[in-house]
């Protein structure tokens, strides 16, 4: 028997090795050359870039402006509360002591009357009545001295003067033949202004016309 040839084993082939190169680190050192990072920007809706430190910024300049103005604010309105409470202190004095200078002045006159009061009729003569007449002109000069001061003026108006609703009150009516219609009579008590103020009208009587007399005999028809 023929013995079978051996296969021939072929040749191994070398897969050439690769020298794979060292990993790189994870990080790399930094260098003192590094650049700062660019400042964050924001993209708006039109594409334009913002800067956000900027607007930051812009933020607190605002918030510290609108700091100033409310502290302005307050103390102008602290300014003005005290203005207005000094204001109304002042006219409720004015008020209350407005007619200090009328009340001296009024004094005097008081004065003058309580020594007419004092004079004892029983045992004084005509002259010391005499004196007591004349120191009571002097009181009334005295009084019309004082209410010119502070503008007060009479008023009396005259016999035959019109009515004048706005300053005299009509208290009766009395026919008159001397006077016409609702013209002054007399006067019972007069009238006083203050400035151009009515503070008392002159009470009056008013005149009206005179009812004819009626006939004593009626005239006789002629036959």
């Amino acid at each position: 028997m023929k013995k079978k040839p051996k296969a021939q084993s072929q040749p191994q082939t070398e897969e050439p090795i690769q020298h794979s190169e060292p990993a790189a680190t994870a990080t790399s050192e930094a260098t003192p050359d590094t650049e700062p990072a660019p400042a964050a920007e924001t993209v708006t809706g039109d594409g334009e870039a913002v800067d956000v430190e900027d607007l930051q910024n812009q933020l607190d300049n605002a918030t510290a402006e609108l700091e100033r103005f409310k502290d302005s604010f307050l103390r102008a309105k602290a300014e003005v509360e005290n203005t207005r409470r000094r204001a109304d202190n002042e006219i409720a004095g004015v008020r209350k002591y407005a007619i200090e200078r009328f009340a001296s002045e009024m004094l005097t006159v008081r004065d003058s009357l309580e020594l007419a009061r004092a004079v004892d009729l029983d045992t004084q003569d005509a002259s010391a009545l005499q004196r007591m007449l004349e120191g009571l002109e002097l009181t009334l000069k005295q009084m019309d001295s004082v209410f010119e001061k502070f503008a007060i003026r009479v008023v009396a108006p005259e016999p035959g003067e019109k009515l004048d609703p706005e300053r005299h009150q009509a208290m009766s009516i009395q026919e008159s033949s001397d006077i016409e219609p609702n013209h002054i009579v007399s006067v019972i008590q007069k009238g006083y202004t203050l400035q151009d103020r009515l503070i008392r009208p002159a009470m009056v009587i008013v005149a009206k016309a005179a009812e004819p007399a009626a006939n004593e005999t009626p005239q006789q028809e002629k036959a």
